[in-house]
């Protein structure tokens, strides 16, 4: 009963938490990759150690490939982005980049996206999540069909929406500010990640409106005329352990992928990592008492 008590606290905590994002977003914008704009991104490694990445900047300076941006990964590899290069830029940059032969170094990938293929993508990911957000509506309303006192099955899906808005729009948030601070870049995986917080999100949140469904249920088969408030209340009393508990395990696994696992799925852990500590608060924290608002509105 205390998280639907002060209710009002957790709105306000939770309005803060989202401004700050959005404000994030608005003042440092998104630093989008390649899988977006458009480019190029090459992966070298010096099996004798890396060179100093000023002496690899010179040398890619006095190249005519525009801008770039070299990033070191792992102990002995740079990551490399550039627009899109022709077979005989590319030669030059991975001469550049092993100082002209002085060192040796092994060609892990090379990735070419032209930019009508990148805002293809993007496209299909707003796309993508938007198709997400409409069918856990339609699933949440469809499951919670014979459910109409005091809120309307409709209802607990719109509310499950405004949650998982709040769980998408806090990693977006955080990795604007990532971006500016160290780089990050938006790329599929971070949308890969978006997607799997919003199903790991509203499983959260739907257990929690069906505890709510059941005790209604069982009011009714009594004959209980209980407050909805009480219900909800009681509701959240026999589920937060299970949701805590269960984020916990999955913390722990995406801690130890990010701190054991490879460079390049770091950003993708990070991006679960904030949406699960985020849809664990929602769950328990914003979707149950804005149940309880809406159901004394009516």
């Amino acid at each position: 009963m205390l998280v639907v008590k002060y209710r009002k606290v957790f709105f306000v905590i939770s309005a803060v938490i989202v401004a700050l994002s959005l404000g994030a977003v608005i003042v440092f914008g998104l630093n989008f990759g390649i899988d977006f704009t458009g480019g190029a991104i090459t992966e070298v490694r010096y099996p004798d150690g890396r060179p100093d990445g000023v002496l690899v900047e010179e040398r890619l300076k006095n190249l005519s490939i525009g801008g770039f941006s070299l990033r070191p990964t792992g102990d002995d590899s740079f990551i490399l982005r550039t627009r899109d290069l022709e077979e005989e830029e590319r030669q030059s940059v991975i001469s550049a980049l092993s100082l002209n032969g002085e060192k040796q170094l092994v060609e892990e990938r090379f990735n070419s996206i032209g930019p009508v293929i990148g805002e293809e993508l993007r496209i299909k990911a707003v796309v993508a999540i938007l198709v997400v957000a409409i069918a856990i509506v339609l699933f949440v309303a469809f499951v919670f069909r014979h459910v109409s006192e005091p809120v309307s099955s409709w209802k607990y899906g719109v509310i499950a929406i405004i949650a998982l808005m709040h769980d998408i729009i806090v990693p977006v948030g955080v990795f604007a500010l990532l971006g500016n601070l160290f780089g990050a870049e938006v790329n599929v995986l971070f949308v890969m990640a978006l997607l799997a917080i919003l199903g790991y999100s509203v499983n959260d949140t739907i257990v929690v409106f069906d505890r709510v469904r059941e005790n209604l249920r069982i009011n009714r088969e009594q004959k209980r005329k209980e407050n909805f408030e009480l219900t909800v209340g009681k509701s959240l009393n026999q589920t937060y352990t299970r949701s805590i508990n269960t984020s916990l395990t999955t913390l722990f696994v995406l801690l130890a992928l990010f701190f054991l696992g490879a460079p390049v799925t770091r950003d993708f852990t990070l991006v679960l990592l904030t949406g699960v500590l985020a849809g664990t608060y929602s769950s328990i924290f914003l979707a149950a008492p804005l149940l309880v608002v809406w159901g004394r509105g009516k």
